[in-house]
Protein backbone atom coordinates (compact mmCIF):
# COMPACT_ATOMS: atom_id res chain seq x y z
CA UNK A 1 0.00 0.00 0.00
CA UNK A 2 0.96 3.06 -0.72
CA UNK A 3 1.60 5.07 2.67
CA UNK A 4 -0.06 7.70 1.71
CA UNK A 5 -3.05 6.47 0.47
CA UNK A 6 -3.54 5.07 4.29
CA UNK A 7 -7.11 5.74 5.31
CA UNK A 8 -7.41 8.39 8.19
CA UNK A 9 -9.65 7.89 10.88
CA UNK A 10 -13.10 9.84 9.86
CA UNK A 11 -14.23 12.50 11.23
CA UNK A 12 -17.11 12.46 13.52
CA UNK A 13 -20.49 12.88 11.77
CA UNK A 14 -23.42 14.94 13.94
CA UNK A 15 -25.65 17.34 13.22
CA UNK A 16 -25.24 21.60 13.84
CA UNK A 17 -26.04 21.53 17.70
CA UNK A 18 -23.93 18.30 17.90
CA UNK A 19 -21.05 20.79 16.27
CA UNK A 20 -21.42 22.96 18.78
CA UNK A 21 -21.17 20.47 21.65
CA UNK A 22 -18.10 18.98 20.03
CA UNK A 23 -16.16 22.19 19.36
CA UNK A 24 -17.01 22.90 22.56
CA UNK A 25 -15.79 19.99 24.29
CA UNK A 26 -12.97 19.49 21.94
CA UNK A 27 -11.93 22.95 23.07
CA UNK A 28 -12.57 22.28 26.66
CA UNK A 29 -10.84 19.22 26.75
CA UNK A 30 -7.86 20.34 25.56
CA UNK A 31 -7.72 23.65 27.06
CA UNK A 32 -8.47 21.89 30.88
CA UNK A 33 -8.27 18.58 30.62
CA UNK A 34 -10.90 15.56 30.10
CA UNK A 35 -11.62 14.93 33.94
CA UNK A 36 -11.82 18.76 35.06
CA UNK A 37 -14.52 19.22 32.62
CA UNK A 38 -17.95 18.73 33.19
CA UNK A 39 -20.83 17.64 31.23
CA UNK A 40 -22.49 21.39 32.55
CA UNK A 41 -19.86 23.40 31.22
CA UNK A 42 -19.95 21.76 27.55
CA UNK A 43 -23.56 22.45 27.36
CA UNK A 44 -23.01 25.72 28.43
CA UNK A 45 -20.55 26.68 26.03
CA UNK A 46 -22.49 25.07 23.81
CA UNK A 47 -26.12 26.90 24.37
CA UNK A 48 -27.51 23.26 24.46
CA UNK A 49 -28.88 21.11 27.53
CA UNK A 50 -27.37 17.65 28.77
CA UNK A 51 -30.50 15.90 27.32
CA UNK A 52 -29.20 17.28 23.87
CA UNK A 53 -25.55 15.91 24.21
CA UNK A 54 -26.73 12.78 25.61
CA UNK A 55 -28.97 12.40 22.62
CA UNK A 56 -25.65 13.40 20.44
CA UNK A 57 -23.25 11.27 21.89
CA UNK A 58 -24.63 8.89 24.23
CA UNK A 59 -21.90 9.86 27.22
CA UNK A 60 -19.28 11.99 28.01
CA UNK A 61 -16.72 9.43 26.92
CA UNK A 62 -18.86 9.04 23.92
CA UNK A 63 -17.81 13.22 23.35
CA UNK A 64 -14.65 12.54 24.31
CA UNK A 65 -14.25 9.65 21.55
CA UNK A 66 -15.56 11.95 19.35
CA UNK A 67 -13.37 14.90 20.21
CA UNK A 68 -10.15 12.41 19.90
CA UNK A 69 -11.36 10.86 16.19
CA UNK A 70 -11.43 14.21 15.26
CA UNK A 71 -8.15 15.47 16.92
CA UNK A 72 -7.11 11.98 14.96
CA UNK A 73 -8.53 12.99 11.53
CA UNK A 74 -6.85 16.68 11.46
CA UNK A 75 -3.58 14.87 12.13
CA UNK A 76 -3.54 12.47 9.79
CA UNK A 77 -4.97 14.43 7.25
CA UNK A 78 -2.60 17.55 7.30
CA UNK A 79 0.55 14.64 8.08
CA UNK A 80 -0.45 12.72 4.78
CA UNK A 81 -0.77 16.26 3.07
CA UNK A 82 2.80 17.46 4.74
CA UNK A 83 4.35 13.88 3.13
CA UNK A 84 2.66 14.42 -0.48
CA UNK A 85 5.39 14.79 -3.01
CA UNK A 86 8.06 13.51 -1.35
CA UNK A 87 9.35 10.15 -2.69
CA UNK A 88 12.35 9.04 -0.69
CA UNK A 89 11.54 6.60 2.25
CA UNK A 90 14.46 8.47 4.30
CA UNK A 91 12.68 12.23 3.69
CA UNK A 92 9.64 10.92 4.51
CA UNK A 93 10.70 9.62 8.03
CA UNK A 94 12.46 12.66 8.52
CA UNK A 95 9.29 14.81 7.38
CA UNK A 96 6.99 12.99 10.03
CA UNK A 97 9.50 14.34 12.80
CA UNK A 98 9.26 17.62 11.40
CA UNK A 99 5.77 18.39 10.65
CA UNK A 100 5.20 16.21 14.35
CA UNK A 101 7.68 19.51 15.63
CA UNK A 102 5.94 22.12 13.58
CA UNK A 103 2.63 21.24 14.96
CA UNK A 104 3.58 20.12 18.77
CA UNK A 105 5.21 24.24 18.68
CA UNK A 106 1.44 25.24 18.09
CA UNK A 107 0.02 23.31 21.10
CA UNK A 108 0.24 24.78 24.09
CA UNK A 109 -0.92 21.68 26.25
CA UNK A 110 0.99 18.81 23.73
CA UNK A 111 -0.39 16.15 22.44
CA UNK A 112 -3.59 14.96 22.69
CA UNK A 113 -3.74 11.62 22.78
CA UNK A 114 -0.68 11.51 25.42
CA UNK A 115 -2.97 14.13 27.76
CA UNK A 116 -5.79 11.80 26.95
CA UNK A 117 -3.87 8.37 28.03
CA UNK A 118 -2.42 10.24 30.67
CA UNK A 119 -5.45 11.47 32.49
CA UNK A 120 -8.17 8.46 31.48
CA UNK A 121 -5.70 5.54 31.08
CA UNK A 122 -6.89 2.23 30.22
CA UNK A 123 -10.25 2.45 31.43
CA UNK A 124 -11.68 5.05 29.45
CA UNK A 125 -13.88 2.65 26.83
CA UNK A 126 -14.28 4.07 23.70
CA UNK A 127 -11.72 7.04 24.21
CA UNK A 128 -9.21 4.71 24.82
CA UNK A 129 -9.28 2.67 21.57
CA UNK A 130 -9.26 6.09 20.05
CA UNK A 131 -5.89 6.42 20.85
CA UNK A 132 -5.08 2.90 20.40
CA UNK A 133 -6.20 3.05 16.95
CA UNK A 134 -4.41 6.55 16.30
CA UNK A 135 -1.32 5.02 17.98
CA UNK A 136 -1.85 2.19 15.74
CA UNK A 137 -2.19 3.97 12.65
CA UNK A 138 1.31 5.65 12.93
CA UNK A 139 2.74 2.63 13.74
CA UNK A 140 1.57 1.09 10.17
CA UNK A 141 2.71 4.18 8.65
CA UNK A 142 5.88 4.49 9.82
CA UNK A 143 6.19 0.60 8.92
CA UNK A 144 4.68 1.04 5.22
CA UNK A 145 7.59 4.33 5.15
CA UNK A 146 10.42 2.66 6.27
CA UNK A 147 9.46 -0.89 4.62
CA UNK A 148 10.56 -3.31 7.59
CA UNK A 149 8.19 -4.30 10.64
CA UNK A 150 11.14 -4.18 12.85
CA UNK A 151 12.42 -0.49 11.68
CA UNK A 152 8.66 1.09 12.06
CA UNK A 153 8.40 -0.60 15.17
CA UNK A 154 11.59 1.62 16.53
CA UNK A 155 10.90 4.57 14.81
CA UNK A 156 7.41 4.54 16.44
CA UNK A 157 8.96 4.35 19.70
CA UNK A 158 11.07 7.23 18.82
CA UNK A 159 7.91 9.51 17.42
CA UNK A 160 6.27 8.72 20.75
CA UNK A 161 9.05 8.80 22.79
CA UNK A 162 9.51 12.66 21.18
CA UNK A 163 6.06 13.03 21.81
CA UNK A 164 5.67 12.69 25.01
CA UNK A 165 8.99 15.22 25.82
CA UNK A 166 7.52 17.61 23.72
CA UNK A 167 4.12 17.15 25.44
CA UNK A 168 5.86 17.25 29.14
CA UNK A 169 8.86 19.12 28.80
CA UNK A 170 8.17 21.36 25.99
CA UNK A 171 11.27 20.22 24.41
CA UNK A 172 10.75 20.43 20.30
CA UNK A 173 14.02 19.78 19.84
CA UNK A 174 13.06 15.72 20.70
CA UNK A 175 11.72 15.56 17.61
CA UNK A 176 14.78 16.42 16.11
CA UNK A 177 16.64 13.62 17.99
CA UNK A 178 14.37 11.58 17.18
CA UNK A 179 14.49 12.05 13.73
CA UNK A 180 18.29 11.60 13.99
CA UNK A 181 17.79 8.09 15.55
CA UNK A 182 15.97 7.24 13.22
CA UNK A 183 18.26 8.04 10.24
CA UNK A 184 20.95 6.19 11.91
CA UNK A 185 19.26 3.25 12.13
CA UNK A 186 19.88 2.83 8.64
CA UNK A 187 18.49 -0.93 7.06
CA UNK A 188 17.12 -2.32 10.05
Amino acid sequence: MDPLRRPVMPTPETTAVGRRILDAGSRLFYERGITATGIDLVCEEAGTTKRTLYQRFGSKDGLVAAYLAGQAHDWQTHLLEGLDGITDPDDRVAEVFAIARERASTQRRGCAFVNAWAELGDHAGSAADVVREEKAWMRALLTDLTGSEQRGAIVHQLYEGAQVCATIEGDLSAFDRAAQGSAALGSI
